[in-house]
């Protein structure tokens, strides 16, 4: 008798369709039930480096349905657990007509036994929802970091030393994809409240670095530095593989997934008894040496809102004499998805697109020095600037801002059809939460930044200080003048945080009805419960 070893995780859900997903401790035939509702759908587990995992997929519901159901394996029923203080799991699909209420958040440091990073605001959103069936978002979304690769508990510390002495490389850190897989079960497995949240709402979610390692593709030399260590090849084939089992595959639609050469050619090798995990790194190992052989970002229509997740970090252009936030396949597709006709646009990037203005034009400064323009002593030391203070959002890759920056100008002014009433950039990484409005130019559309960071992880004192300082008015101007001395380019927009920053534990939720957006910012005020931190009204 075989046993669940993780999940289950409500993933992709449609409007009739649902994709629940569990790993198991052995190969066994998975079955999602409940009688009452006709519900019986099953899949096949598949193996990769020694685990095993199954999608089950699920046809035929009705737009909105909030079915109760169960998980078997090999007939012996797993899910309920016996004893639990939460609701029975739902297949919790959508319905469309009154709009849309998506949560988000970012950077959670889990476990955390010893409430080093405070309250967990997912957990406590997990309370709230159980004790309140009413108020529900219809999707949950995850814009980065759901795990720390190189910033490690005691408890996971402690299964690494059961597998290598503590002074192998990478000293305290994941190593390869074995731990990465202790490291999800941790994450997503124990507490109790967030195993039955993510069993329930339909989740999606987008990596950053920390769910590889800081800093992760910085730049072309930060990427020569770490493929000159012995080490990386297993870690990094051990991330992304790890990453495109737990969390990248839950993000597509049945026929998505179906059309994945690397999801079917394991599945093949799983039904003739064979490990895929070859295949697996393979495809990461390339993944990230030719980011245009995978694509990790996704678009789903929802009635008059479209989200679009973009991939801001194993999809850079990072050659010798190329920058790119995005490569070129990669931009040519999100141009593709940057249309009107929505109601709603929103375009979710794990490291925010409008960061506050004086510290976005110190990153286009530090880009140009970086890159050579006062010359190739000032570029060395632009470079170690770079990567000692992270120096790598949206205007770390200047070209990239004004590319995305004339697709959506374009969008809000109606040149690509009716223009949407908010285009909204859903961001975390940051560790402080904040709105940016765009002041210029003028568009039918109002565009915004949301930003909600962390879920648990709050930044310390001084860190938090330096961040109110590059908010105030009267530091605003100088990154600027240096932009202009290195030959930045004047920026095509213009914007100021209207609301925040706010540095506490958090979770956001935005809530679409017809033409009008509300973003609601939520802290925990104990484990089970949370406060309003800001409510504030988009358009």
């Amino acid at each position: 008798m075989t046993a669940l070893v993780l999940g289950p995780l409500l993933r992709h859900v449609g409007e009739r369709t649902a994709t629940i997903w569990v790993e198991t401790a052995h190969p066994c035939e998975v079955r999602v039930f409940n009688g009452e509702h006709g519900l019986d759908a099953t899949a096949r587990t598949f193996t990769v480096h020694g685990h095993h995992y199954a999608f089950v997929e699920i046809d035929g519901l009705e737009p909105g349905a909030r079915v109760p159901y169960s998980v078997a394996l090999d007939e012996h029923v797993v899910w309920p657990e016996e004893v639990t203080r939460f609701p029975a799991s739902q297949i919790r699909t959508l319905e469309l007509g009154d709009g849309v209420q998506l949560s988000f958040g970012s950077c959670r440091r889990a476990p955390d036994t010893a409430r080093v990073h405070g309250v967990d605001a997912l957990a406590a959103f997990a309370h709230r929802l159980a004790a309140d069936a009413r108020d529900w978002p219809d999707v949950l979304l995850m814009v980065g970091d759901q795990v720390y690769a190189d910033e490690l508990s005691e408890e996971i510390r402690t299964f690494i030393r059961s597998r290598r002495a503590p002074d192998v490389e990478p000293v305290d850190e994941l190593a390869d994809y074995e731990d990465y897989a202790h490291l999800y079960k941790l994450a997503w497995r124990e507490d109790p409240a967030v195993q039955w949240l993510l069993s329930t709402v339909p989740t999606f979610v987008i990596f950053d670095d920390h769910d590889i390692r800081d800093d992760w593709n910085t730049s072309h030399t930060w990427r020569q530095q770490m493929w000159a260590q012995d080490w990386w090849r297993a870690r990094i084939t051990g991330g992304i593989g790890s990453y495109w089992v737990y969390q990248h595959l839950g993000n597509l639609t049945p026929e998505e997934r179906a059309a994945e050469p690397t999801y079917r050619a394991i599945r093949e090798a799983s039904r003739n008894g064979e490990d895929g995990g070859k295949i697996l790194d393979e495809f990461a190992e390339l993944a990230d040496k030719e980011p245009a052989t995978a694509r990790w970002s996704y678009a789903h229509d929802w009635g008059n809102t479209r989200l679009i997740v973009v991939d801001s970090r194993c999809s850079r252009l990072l050659t010798a004499d190329r920058r790119g936030m995005l490569d070129d396949e990669e931009f040519d597709w999100l141009d593709g998805q940057l249309q009107g006709g929505m109601d709603h646009l929103l375009i979710a990037s794990s490291l925010p697109y409008l960061l506050a203005p004086a510290i976005h034009h110190a990153e286009t400064w530090n880009e140009a020095v970086a890159g050579g323009a006062w010359g190739p002593r000032a570029a060395r030391w632009g470079e170690k600037l770079r990567q000692g203070a992270d120096l790598e959002h949206w205007g770390a890759f200047d070209q990239s801002f004004r590319e995305v920056a004339r697709d959506v100008i374009a969008v809000g002014r109606g040149e690509r059809g009716p223009a949407p009433a908010s285009i909204s950039f859903l961001s975390g990484d940051v560790h402080y939460s904040y709105l940016a409005r765009v002041t210029d130019p003028q568009t039918q559309s109002t565009i915004s930044q949301v930003v909600c960071s962390p879920l648990r992880n709050p930044l310390p004192g001084v860190f938090r200080w330096a961040n109110r300082v590059a908010v105030a008015r009267p530091l605003r101007g100088l990154p600027r003048v240096l932009a202009r001395w290195a030959k930045v380019p004047v920026a095509p927009l213009k914007w100021r945080l209207t609301d925040g920053p706010w540095f506490d534990n958090a979770i956001a939720t935005v809530d679409l009805r017809g033409r009008d957006c509300k973003v609601r910012w939520e802290t925990p005020s104990s484990e089970t419960e949370l406060t309003d931190m800001a409510v504030v009204t988009v358009c």
